[in-house]
């Protein structure tokens, strides 16, 4: 596939003149064309949910979402996984992030990484990929020889797969069950994939994660009960999270959490379904997680 044909390659014409441009004009360009990205992603919807339909189905059966790209890619993939433990509550390898060249690339470029599909197949086998997991490739271009390689060999091994790009008939949406699409055209600064690319990607990244919790039963509401309370900061939010989902008062809410070992869920059922720490965990366990549903069980 000849690069020049991508969109995100070729010139954009309303920038032929940016270094010519006064800051707050460059600046009000780049901002309109940010402002695309989200009209783009709108249009990918239907393909994101069947994407965030095969997360969900990989979630539930103890399968893990593991994301696979090169450089900002990569990078974008990675900074998700790494969000889900403190957000959701999961365990750190429930989300995976594997970028070409390993950890250490997402501060420091490894050069010709992402020209090998053979480390994608390696950073695979690595982590086990197998038919109870979903793999997620991001290629802005959609070409990338890692994130195709890796595709190949996520499937091979049974795993459901899903493409990005942001290129249309993009070659990785030829690897993938579930191919993503979303064409951001030309970039303000030609081939700089990091812009308005990169900002589709990380929407997509968000809806795919965020979506898959909510369906597994991470949320309450639009609270993350799941959190880990790790500072001062979330300390208070699990506080005012779990008043605002029941309606207790501070004093109640505060033996609540103290008998629920500070887990916000946990302590929301037990002060909606007035039972024992003991019985919350039970009847969480019951619903696979759902507070929601433990609060209704009998």
């Amino acid at each position: 596939m000849d690069l020049s044909t991508l969109g995100t390659e070729t010139r954009n014409e309303r920038t032929a003149q940016l270094d010519r441009m006064p800051v707050l004009e460059l600046l009000s360009v780049m901002n309109a064309e940010d402002q695309s990205v989200a009209l783009t992603v709108r249009d990918a919807l239907p393909d994101i949910a069947a994407a965030v339909d095969a997360i969900t189905a990989s979630l539930r059966r103890a399968g893990r979402l593991i994301y696979l790209g090169a450089g900002t890619s990569g990078r974008i993939g990675l900074l998700d996984a790494v969000e889900c433990p403190p957000t959701f509550g999961t365990a750190p390898d429930r989300v995976i992030g594997l970028l070409s060249g390993g950890p250490g690339a997402f501060a420091l470029a490894v050069e010709g990484a992402e020209d090998d599909p053979a480390r994608a197949v390696a950073d695979l086998e690595a982590i086990g990929v197998n038919n109870r997991d979903t793999v997620v490739g991001l290629s802005a271009s959609g070409r990338t020889p890692y994130v195709v390689g890796g595709l190949k060999h996520a499937a091979a091994n049974g795993a459901v797969t899903v493409s990005v790009a942001c290129n249309r008939n993009a070659l990785v949406s030829r690897y993938a069950d579930f191919p993503i699409e979303v064409f951001t055209g030309p970039e303000v600064l030609t081939g700089s994939t990091r812009l308005k690319a990169g900002t589709a990607e990380k929407m997509v990244c968000n809806m795919l994660s965020t979506a898959s919790m909510v369906q597994i039963g991470k949320i309450y509401g639009n609270l993350m009960v799941d959190v880990r309370a790790s500072n001062d900061k979330l300390v208070d939010r699990t506080r005012r999270m779990v008043a605002e989902a029941t309606g207790a008062d501070a004093d109640a809410v505060a033996e609540a959490l103290r008998a629920a070992d500070g887990h916000a869920k946990t302590a929301i059922v037990i002060l909606l379904a007035h039972c024992t720490a003991e019985e919350a965990a039970r009847r969480l366990d019951e619903a696979h997680g759902d507070a929601r549903t433990a609060v209704g069980l009998v």
